[in-house]
C-alpha cells in the first residue's frame, strides 16, 4: 500500500514538473526581421512609399475570356442517384450558378459596387498591397482606426457589408471607427510574393507595417480565419501596439490548449459549459468532421501549386472547388442539399469573390499561405507565447472549429468579450454583418474599458 501511495506521488510530481517546464513553458520570443523584402530581387536602397489610388475594373478582355471559358466547358457527370452534396460540389445546382455568372452576373455593375469605397495601393516589403480605406463623418465621435484581415479564398470584398455599419455612427457609442480592409498578400488585388517563408506570422508584420505607412501606430484589428491568425501573430509580436483585437475564429494551438482538449474528452466539465459541450465533445465527432472536409486543407498545405495549377486553366473548375468550401464552411449540416450551404449567401457576393480570384490569377498564390504556415520555426514558437492584448471572441454556430474560454485562455490572456451564438458561419461579414458588426461595438467598449482600468 505504502509503494502504491508513493508511486502514484512520483507519478503526479513528474506531471506537474512536466506541465510546468514543457507544457506551459513560455518561450522567448525569436529575433525576427521585421522589414524582410518580399518583392523581387533583392531590397532596393531606396522603398517606394507612395500612396496611390486604385479602382476596381473588370475589363472586357477579361469577361469575354471567361465567358468563352464558360461556354466551351465539358458536361459535368451527374451526381450518383439520392446524393446531393456528399460526394462534394452538386454538378446539377453548379450548372445552375455557372450559367448565371456567364449569362447573368453583372460584371461592370459588381465592379462599381465594390468601387463605392476609396481604393488604395502602397507597396510594402517590397509587395503591392491593396487595401480600403474609409474615413467617417461623425461630428462628435471619436474616430477610430480598425483593421479588418480576410482569410481564404476571401479578399476585402468580405467586408463590404459591415463597411458601412462600422463607419456609420450610432447614438449609444461615443466612437465610430476608421475602416481599413486589406488584401492579404497574394490575395485579391495584394501582389503575392516569388519568395518562400510568406507565413501568417510574417503578414502580421508586414500588415502591420502597413499601418504604421497610413500614419497609425496603436490601433484595433477585427479578422477571421488566416486573417485571424496573421493578427494572432501581430498581437503577440507586438502587444502594446495593438489596441484591442476582435476576432471570428479565436483558436489557441498551444500544447496546454491540446492536452486541455484531451482531458475535456474524459471530463468534458472540467473545460467547457454544459450548453456548449456538444460543440466540442465527443471528439469522434470532431475527428469525423475533421476526416469528411479537410482533405483541400492537407492538399494545400503541402501540394498548392499542383492543385492551383488545374484550376488555373477553368474557371468553372476553380468556382466547383471554391463553391464547394464556402458552403460547408457557412452551414456544415446542409450536406443534404444540392446547394451544401452555398444559399446561406447571396449569389452575387459569391461571385464577387471568385471573379476577383479569377481576374488576378491569385488562386495558386491564396493557397500557398496554407503550405507557409507548416513550414518555419518561428511560428511554432511564437504559438507558444501568450498576449495580453484585450481580446474579444465571437463563435458562430457553423465556424470551423470551437473552443471554450478556458482553453483560448491559455493564448489569450485578457478576453474580455466572449459571444457564443446559435446562427452563423464562417464567412460572418456576408453571412451575418449585423452580429458581427454589434458585436464589435460592443467589444471596444470593453477594450476602452480594459485601457482605462490597466493603463491610468
Amino acid at each position: 500500500m505504502f509503494k502504491s501511495l508513493s508511486l502514484f506521488a512520483v507519478v503526479i510530481v513528474v506531471l506537474g514538473v512536466f506541465t510546468n517546464y514543457y507544457l506551459q513553458r513560455v518561450p522567448d520570443m525569436p529575433k525576427l526581421d521585421l522589414y524582410r523584402w518580399w518583392g523581387d530581387g533583392d531590397k532596393p536602397n531606396q522603398e517606394d512609399e507612395t500612396i496611390r489610388p486604385f479602382k476596381i475594373v473588370f475589363n472586357d478582355t477579361m469577361i469575354d475570356d471567361l465567358k468563352m471559358r464558360l461556354r466551351n466547358r465539358r458536361p459535368y457527370t451527374r451526381p450518383l442517384e439520392g446524393m446531393q452534396s456528399e460526394y462534394g460540389m452538386n454538378t446539377i445546382y453548379l450548372e445552375k450558378l455557372l450559367k448565371y455568372w456567364q449569362d447573368e452576373y453583372r460584371f461592370k455593375e459588381r465592379a462599381d459596387l465594390l468601387n463605392r469605397f476609396p481604393h488604395y495601393k502602397t507597396r510594402v516589403q517590397g509587395l503591392d498591397i491593396h487595401y480600403i480605406r474609409v474615413k467617417p463623418e461623425a461630428k462628435g465621435k471619436r474616430v477610430l482606426p480598425m483593421l479588418l484581415m480576410h482569410g481564404w479564398p476571401s479578399s476585402s470584398k468580405e467586408f463590404d457589408k459591415i463597411i458601412p455599419m462600422l463607419t456609420t455612427p450610432r447614438d449609444e457609442y461615443d466612437f465610430i471607427f476608421e475602416v481599413i480592409a486589406v488584401d492579404l498578400p497574394g490575395f485579391g488585388f495584394s501582389e503575392g510574393t516569388n519568395k518562400p517563408g510568406l507565413d501568417p506570422l510574417h503578414i502580421g508584420i508586414l500588415m502591420k507595417n502597413l499601418m504604421n505607412r497610413l500614419g497609425f501606430e496603436k490601433f484595433y484589428v477585427q479578422a477571421g480565419d488566416w486573417g485571424s491568425q496573421a493578427a494572432t501573430h501581430m498581437c503577440t509580436v507586438f502587444p502594446d501596439d495593438i489596441l484591442g483585437f476582435h476576432t471570428n475564429m479565436p483558436i489557441s494551438i498551444k500544447r496546454i490548449s491540446k492536452l486541455k482538449t484531451l482531458i475535456g474528452s474524459l471530463f468534458p466539465s472540467l473545460v467547457v459549459e454544459d450548453k456548449y459541450r456538444h460543440r466540442m465533445y465527443p471528439l469522434s465527432d470532431t475527428f469525423s468532421y475533421l476526416m469528411r472536409e479537410s482533405a483541400y486543407f492537407h492538399l494545400q498545405a503541402t501540394k498548392p501549386d499542383t492543385i492551383g495549377a488545374a484550376l488555373t486553366d477553368t474557371p468553372a473548375g476553380m468556382a466547383a472547388y471554391i463553391f464547394e468550401k464556402i458552403g460547408m464552411a457557412s452551414n456544415k449540416n446542409q450536406l443534404h442539399t444540392p446547394h451544401g450551404g452555398l444559399e446561406n449567401l447571396a449569389l452575387d457576393d459569391l461571385l464577387d469573390t471568385v471573379t476577383i480570384l479569377w481576374a488576378n490569377d491569385r488562386i495558386t498564390t491564396s493557397m500557398r499561405i496554407y503550405a507557409e504556415a507548416f513550414v518555419t520555426s518561428e511560428i511554432f514558437i511564437i504559438y507558444e507565447i501568450p498576449t495580453k492584448v484585450p481580446t474579444a471572441v465571437i463563435k458562430f454556430l457553423h465556424e470551423l472549429i470551437y473552443q471554450s474560454d478556458f482553453i483560448l485562455r491559455d493564448k489569450f490572456t485578457n478576453i474580455v468579450h466572449s459571444t457564443t451564438l446559435d446562427v452563423g458561419g464562417h464567412f460572418a461579414g456576408l453571412h451575418t454583418p449585423k452580429e458581427l458588426v454589434d458585436d464589435v461595438f460592443e467589444s471596444v467598449v470593453e477594450f476602452i474599458k480594459f485601457h482605462e482600468k490597466n493603463y491610468k
